[in-house]
């Protein structure tokens, strides 16, 4: 484990005081939480880019995509709980 200085205004320091009492925890590991928390969610976030990326990528490459409404109308149907056949991408016309 390593040592890092963070300077925080007063304000801020007595609001994560007052927060860490809240939560039954110190202001330290109250801080160390919010930082993974944070650091989570901008791995997931990259982890999103990333991916939709990808298909970006092999939509560009393929020309195939699903129209939104198809896309739409089987994303509704398997919400409700209904088996339906998933949408196969094709080169749509321009």
């Amino acid at each position: 484990m390593s040592t890092t200085t963070i300077r925080l205004p007063e304000e801020l320091k007595a609001r994560i005081a007052a927060a860490a009492k809240r939560a039954g925890t110190t202001p330290h590991n109250f801080i160390l939480e919010a930082i993974a928390k944070r650091t989570e969610q901008e791995e997931l976030r990259a982890a999103f880019d990333a991916v939709a990326e990808a298909r970006y990528a092999n939509i560009v490459a393929t020309g195939k995509t699903i129209p939104w409404q198809e896309m739409r109308s089987y994303l509704e149907a398997r919400v409700t709980g209904k088996k339906v056949k998933r949408p196969v991408a094709r080169k749509l016309a321009r």
